[in-house]
């Protein structure tokens, strides 16, 4: 891989949407095995998927993998781990202060 190029794949993928009150939550599954890597773009084809309220929708669909270049990895790795940082300073909790 160049250290400025990028390189594109398509792989064969699962979509799992979820809308129900338990769990709310979207998935891809790579079904080839592919690894995504710090810096690299995943984008699924196809329309829009929409769970009714209660349901769980799975398609199979392609997805196109843009592999980040060495240059956009690097700083990815760099800039990540002052990303990561900046969730330290939140918390969460069920208390209500006021």
């Amino acid at each position: 891989m160049g250290f400025f190029t990028h390189k594109t794949e398509i792989a064969p993928c699962t979509v799992e949407v979820s809308h129900k009150f338990e769990s709310l939550h979207a998935h891809v599954r790579l079904n080839n095995g592919a690894v995504i890597e710090p810096g690299d773009t995943v984008q699924v084809q196809g329309p829009e998927i929409m769970a009714p309220f209660g349901q769980v929708v799975r398609e199979d669909r392609e997805a196109v993998i843009i592999r980040a270049s060495g240059i956009e990895r690097l700083w990815t790795r760099f800039t990540g781990n002052f990303e990561v940082m900046e969730l330290c300073e939140f918390s969460f909790s069920e208390d209500v202060k006021l």
